[in-house]
Formats: structure tokens, sequence, C-alpha cells
């Protein structure tokens, strides 16, 4: 697909550019590319069957009352562009080169009370975000320089030009690398060798642009092997030592009873093969179930990419109860990176669990004994993964 327009500025296209890899690593796949005549919106994603249209604005500065009014236009655009298709989403998104904290406030309060019928967000160049996919989603801000100082003692005006080497949609373009040395049993992924970004991006049914970035970030970082004819990593110990730190933030949890106790393991796993593809077996359940089972007496958990609205709960969550007093029968689990785990999450026994990979990073700090059942996995199955990476 060509973005190249002669009729948009470079600042144009670069935002576009980074505005689609950015969606596209929060699961929104890119659809299409228009290239951008009047009357048609500069992106079109899709997630699952939903389709949202993307007017895109690329700004210098990073000044609320050049932004809000910027946003504002995109937003109308949006909305009538969306009118053009059926069931679309109208989502508007504005670039920058900076985001101030200010601006990001200033930003959410106005999306709060006064956009109704779109999604927003803002994006700028050193990572800073706003996002609210949807007209009635939530808001999530990503403070990226703030982050950045706290974790490493950075002054003020440090700006970070890398990409984050464990995004989801990285993440799962890390395992379809790794997948070749893990049991098929184990995880579920293309297993070839990979001579090109293009290549990978087919494999990882992701863009091309997308594909360049995680490599380019992997080459900066000294992960491939640089005289191997194909992509190759190489540093896996510490490559799985970044990964397990990045995967430390909390993840929402909801407890839940069963409304019938007796078989209650194959409620659950009704439960998981109703989604369609978007729940699975994880955590320590999940480890059993994979043969590699180490610590028990931990409640099975459910991994979903959203936790389901309580008092919205039909279908198989219909008769649960969420939030019980007293011991929970399972807790479902917002997956913190839903591709990758869904992507890659194995079938067996008539039922969909993590990936191996996924139960190490999933169980590493949790406190039911975590730190031991993720030890056992590094030594029977990560370490042989690390070790072929020094052949």
């Amino acid at each position: 697909m060509n973005m190249m327009n002669p009729h948009l500025s470079e600042r144009s296209l670069e935002a576009k550019r980074q505005v689609a890899a950015w969606l596209e690593e929060k699961g929104l796949r890119l659809e299409a590319e228009p290239a951008g005549p009047a009357g048609m919106a500069d992106l079109l994603v899709r997630q699952g069957k939903k389709l949202y249209v993307v007017e895109v604005k690329a700004l210098s500065e990073g000044r609320p009352d050049r932004v809000i009014p910027i946003l504002s236009q995109a937003i109308l655009q949006a909305q009538t562009y969306a009118a053009k298709e059926p069931n679309a989403t109208p989502l508007a998104i504005a670039y920058l080169e900076h985001a101030s904290p200010s601006l990001l406030r200033q930003v959410a309060a106005f999306a709060e009370q006064y956009v109704r019928h779109a999604g927003v967000g803002i994006l700028s160049a050193d990572g800073t975000s706003l996002w609210r996919q949807a007209p009635s989603g939530s808001l999530e801000i990503n403070d990226a320089e703030r982050s950045t100082r706290k974790r490493f003692g950075q002054p003020k005006s440090f700006v970070p030009g890398v990409v984050n080497l464990f995004s989801d949609l990285n993440q799962w373009m890390l395992k379809i690398l790794l997948a070749p040395d893990v049991p098929e049993a184990l995880l579920n992924a293309p297993r070839n060798r990979y001579y090109s970004g293009t290549e990978l991006a087919n494999a990882a049914q992701v863009s091309s642009m997308s594909a360049s970035r995680f490599l380019k970030q992997l080459r900066t970082e000294r992960f491939l092997d640089e005289s191997a004819n194909h992509i190759a990593l190489v540093r896996r110990g510490e490559l799985f030592v970044r990964w397990r730190a990045a995967a430390l933030r909390p993840c929402p949890e909801m407890p839940m009873r069963l409304p019938i106790r007796a078989g209650a393991q194959e409620q659950i796993r009704k439960l998981v093969n109703e989604q369609n593809g978007q729940a699975c077996i994880g955590l320590f359940a999940a480890a059993d179930g994979l043969g590699l089972g180490h610590v028990s007496g931990v409640p099975p958990f459910v991994c979903m990419p959203k936790l389901p609205r309580p008092e919205s709960m039909n279908g198989g969550l219909g008769t649960m109860v969420a939030y019980p007093e007293g011991p929970p029968d399972f807790i479902i689990r917002q997956a913190s990176s839903p591709q990758s785990t869904f992507h890659g999450a194995v079938r067996r026994d008539g039922t969909v669990f993590s990936d191996v990979i996924q139960v190490w990073l999933d169980v590493s700090n949790h406190p039911s004994r975590g730190k031991e059942q993720a030890d056992h996995i590094y030594r029977k199955i990560l370490q042989k993964v690390i070790d072929k990476g020094r052949q």
C-alpha cells in the first residue's frame, strides 16, 4: 500500500506511519492506507469485526490552544467519513513532537466533557500518549517521559528515541523468532526461518513497517546475530531478563464464584471455549495443562482481553458471581499483551492454554510461589531455548 501521496507533507506522512504502527501495537490491524483524496479518512483499521475510520493530524506544537481545536476538526472529519462506512467508529488522533502532562490532562477533560461519538488519541514522538478507543471507553494516559525518569533517573530534558521492544506485537514477533526452539505443544506459532522483515511481517500478520521497526531495535540493542544469513536471536539470556522485567506491571483481576461448585474445571473450560479465541487458561493452571505444573492450591486464572463488567455479563458468565466473599473458584485476569497471549496460546485436550513463555512471564512475580513455578519452567524449557542462541 502506498502512503507517498505528493499532496501530503512529510510531517503528515510520518504522522500516519507512526500512528499506524502505534495502532497495530494496540491490536488494531491496518486494513487500508488511503492515499488522502478529499472525502477519505487517513487510515482504516479493524479489530475483529469492528472497523475504525481514523483521521490523523500532525502538529509541531503541543500547546492546548492549538491541539484541542485541531483535534476537534479531526473528530468532525472522522465522524463524517465514518458515516459512509456501515457500523464504523470514528477515531481522531493528533501526532506531536512532545506532549506535556498538562496537555494530556486538558485533552482528557475535553474528551470526557465534549466528545461523545468518537474515539480520541494523542501520540508524541517520545512515546507519551492518551488513548480512548471507543466513545464510551475509558481514557488511558501513558506519560513515557515521567516513567522513564522515574525508572532511570534521567533529567527532564531526556527524550527516549527507541521503540518499545516488548510491546504487545513485538512480544508476538519474539515468540515467532523463538518458536523453532520451543516444542510445538508448548507454543502456537509459525516455525520457519525468516530472511527479511517482510517475511517476518507476513508470518506475524503485522505491517512491514512494524516488523522493520522491531528488527531495527533488536539490531540496535545487539540481540541479532549479524553473521547469520537469516534473522536469528542472540544474547537470549539478557533478552529474557529484560522481557520479564517489562512484564512486571500489574494486571486487573476479577475473582469469580461458580453457581454450582461441582465440575468446576469443566465449567471453566467451557467458559474459555465460548470466547472464540479471546480467552485462555493462564498462569498456574496453564502450567499444569502444559505438563509443567509445580505449584498447587492456586485458583485457576482465565485470561481475557478486558475484564467483563459485572452488570453486563451474559452467556457463559451470566450466572457467575463476581467479587465473591471468601476464596474464588477462578480469577479472570486482563491480559497485559492480548495479541501475544492469544496468538501464542495452545490447544490441548480440548482447551486453550497460555503458551509456555507467556506462563513464565505471568507467574514470575506472582505472590503465590510464582518464582518457584517460573524457575521450574526456566530449567525445564527456557534454558534450552537460551542455550540454542549460543550455538
